[in-house]
């Protein structure tokens, strides 16, 4: 783990491709594969607009977090900023709040994982479920326990695999989708619009998670803000093409009434009927799995 006895620092050995898989992995899970459907039904096809502005909300957030994670590259993130501008007390609050954040994250991550699996593979029990989870759950321990490399490769693969099922979904539905769907846009007003946007915003919280293990990326004053900014952007423009594309190839009922919105857009689109859904239910199940790995290793460094 060490760096040298002497100075007691983690190895850097984090490049901009893990920074950016980390922090993609990171917000691709739920506010993308659940989320939909619920904000639709509160703000119709005017949701895109919510979307973009938690969007817009997330970069104060993102330009601070930068700046802190890039002037005090330590392992940590929230904890060690809290610590040195307002002291140990503060800090061992901020610190706990956030390892408790990372930890249910994870957790929720990984039991959304059951929610999914039905659609690939029917019948599973509950008990099943969990135990699938909490395989996940020691497997990711292990991987982390081995070295940040690691962890980092696999979230890689795993990224890549997901954005590749993700700019299948968008390139195959696009061709399909019904106009009509967006004619009513904001059928509960656009105060419904800014209320979802909050609502939203916890799909982009994954984000600055990579500050936490600043301490680990090399050349961390290009590597955070760079990756971080790569990140923002294009799972921004990904889910806003992702929901474009779910509204318009879905009827509007349907999509009010399921927690499984892209699964059954894919459903929806005719070249893909049948397969689609198990397809973009793995998609889930991998952007779960990536969101569990990434909360792993930032709250890992949590204690360091």
């Amino acid at each position: 783990m060490g760096h040298g006895e002497k100075t007691g620092e983690l190895k850097k050995e984090l490049r901009l491709l893990e920074v950016f898989s980390i922090a993609s992995g990171a917000m691709i899970s739920s506010g993308l594969f659940v989320l939909p459907a619920i904000a639709y039904a509160n703000t119709g096809p005017a949701v895109l607009l919510s979307y973009l502005i938690a969007s817009l909300l997330v970069i104060p957030s993102l330009f601070s977090k930068a700046e802190l994670s890039t002037a005090m590259p330590k392992a940590g993130g929230d904890y060690f900023f809290i610590d040195r501008s307002m002291g140990p007390l503060m800090g061992t609050i901020g610190g706990f709040a956030a390892w408790f954040s990372l930890a249910f994250k994870s957790a929720f991550a990984l039991v959304g994982i059951s929610v999914f699996l039905p659609f690939p593979h029917p019948g599973f029990s509950q008990f099943q479920m969990k135990l699938i989870a909490i395989f996940f759950c020691i497997v990711f321990t292990i991987i982390n326990i081995y070295g940040v490399k690691h962890s980092g490769k696999t979230q890689i693969i795993m990224v890549m695999g997901l954005l590749f099922l993700l700019i299948s979904y968008i390139l195959l539905g696009i061709f399909f989708v019904d106009m009509d769907n967006f004619t009513n846009f904001a059928p509960f007003g656009y105060g419904s619009i800014f209320s979802t946007a909050g609502l939203i915003f916890v799909s982009f919280g994954g984000l600055t998670k990579i500050c936490s293990i600043a301490e680990e990326c090399k050349k961390p004053g290009r590597t955070i803000p760079l990756g971080m900014f790569l990140s923002w952007s294009i799972i921004s423009i990904l889910y806003l093409l992702i929901i474009f594309v779910t509204i318009g190839v879905t009827n509007p009922f349907d999509l009010r009434n399921t927690l499984t919105p892209i699964t059954l857009g894919a459903d929806s689109i005719p070249l893909i009927a049948g397969i689609g859904g198990s397809v973009m239910a793995v998609a889930a199940i991998l952007s779960f799995i990536t969101t569990a790995n990434a909360g792993l290793l930032a709250a890992s460094r949590n204690p360091m």
